[in-house]
């Protein structure tokens, strides 16, 4: 088994890792770590709230027994030999201190946005680009590591490079359009929107996520160069708002494509795609990337953000837009807190393994 530790293991992305990871075929948890003030204290401990006792456990899924009786370290100080994966949960300005100070000698998967925009650092989504992996060799020699730094994508960039992915394919991309309709949980709870912000409202505005996507969809449909990677050369113009919706991002695409096509083409050219190099046999992979509703009500959050325990990205609205050359439109989910964070980064981990970047 190899053996992994979750570090920011008492926040929501933590403890989605410690469910993700409950019962893994090829992964177990070895180390939980978090900040000082956790450090030292029994996991079940650290999360109960310091008044009432109550567990502060945010995920739906029931509380991971095995994990309660961990010691959780001091993150700064943690003892990582005998470690072969540190799953990093953290917020991005302690990412940029602890991160590089694992990868010196551990392989480092992360949530995190703060070395995704590195030349020589990878944004992985398997079955998407997993042949991007190979830059990982590259970081190794220019950093000098023994181990290295791969992060997930923004969980909003998720389910549009995805859905991206065989459109670019099967008719190349001129310019991509895109309004989020993204979910509570993607703002946290330290940082999140408070409830009479969001009650009977939409917040237009979410800091830094436009251009984190932007960036990012070009970055993972580019193409490996040798020693980075070459962005894709379309446009990609987006507008990112908050909605009263627990768990889901929806999206509103339009994309531009190089050749012209028709919708049922392009719903055809979804429902194939199975990958890049057979990760559907992987523990956490979806059996269907991507899946495709006819009836015009579908995706919606709260019926279609589970498809596939949170994994497959659901497509609907497959529409010809007249307004753009060759213009498509759809709508889609895609579960945030699943495949846009913890189990997203597992499934990384996963490919990691298969391809022998992990011992």
């Amino acid at each position: 088994m190899v053996k992994a530790a979750i570090v920011g293991a008492t926040g929501i992305v933590g403890q989605q890792f410690i469910v993700a990871l409950k019962d893994h075929p090829w992964i177990e948890i070895a180390a939980l770590a978090a900040s000082e003030r956790s450090a030292g204290r029994r996991y079940k401990e650290a999360i109960s709230d310091a008044q009432s006792g109550a567990l502060r456990w945010f995920c739906q899924e029931p509380l991971v027994e095995e994990v309660m009786t961990m010691t959780v370290q001091n993150a700064a100080e943690m003892d990582i030999s005998g470690l072969d994966i540190i799953f990093s949960a953290v917020e991005s300005d302690q990412a940029k201190i602890l991160e590089p100070k694992f990868a010196k000698d551990k392989v480092v998967i992360s949530t995190a946005s703060a070395f995704r925009y590195e030349e020589d650092v990878p944004i992985l989504i398997p079955g998407i680009n997993s042949e991007h992996a190979k830059l990982i060799n590259v970081q190794r020699k220019t950093r000098g590591w023994k181990g290295f730094i791969t992060p997930i994508p923004n969980c909003t960039t998720t389910g549009l490079a995805i859905t991206l992915k065989p459109i670019y394919e099967s008719f190349g991309i001129n310019a991509i359009i895109m309004t989020s309709m993204q979910a509570l949980s993607g703002a946290g709870r330290s940082s999140g929107v408070i409830g009479l912000d969001i009650l009977d409202n939409v917040i237009p505005f979410i800091a830094g996520e436009e251009e984190k996507v932007q960036r990012e969809t070009q970055k993972i449909l580019g193409d490996f160069a040798g020693s980075s990677v070459s962005p894709a050369k379309f446009n990609v113009s987006c507008t990112c708002t908050r909605v009263n919706v627990r768990e889901g991002h929806t999206e509103s695409v339009f994309v531009s494509t190089e050749k012209g096509c028709e919708v049922g083409e392009v719903a055809r050219a979804m429902r194939e795609y199975k990958g890049s190099a057979n990760e559907i046999e992987l523990p956490s992979a979806p059996k269907h990337m991507i899946i495709v509703h006819e009836d015009p009500f579908r995706p919606q959050p709260r019926l279609d953000r589970d498809a596939e325990d949170g994994m497959a990205t659901v497509v609907g609205r497959i529409r010809k837009d007249n307004v753009l050359k060759n213009g498509i439109k759809y709508v889609l989910v895609s579960h945030n807190t699943k495949m846009g964070a913890a189990k997203g980064a597992v499934l990384v981990a996963e490919l990691l393994i298969r391809d022998g970047y992990i011992s």
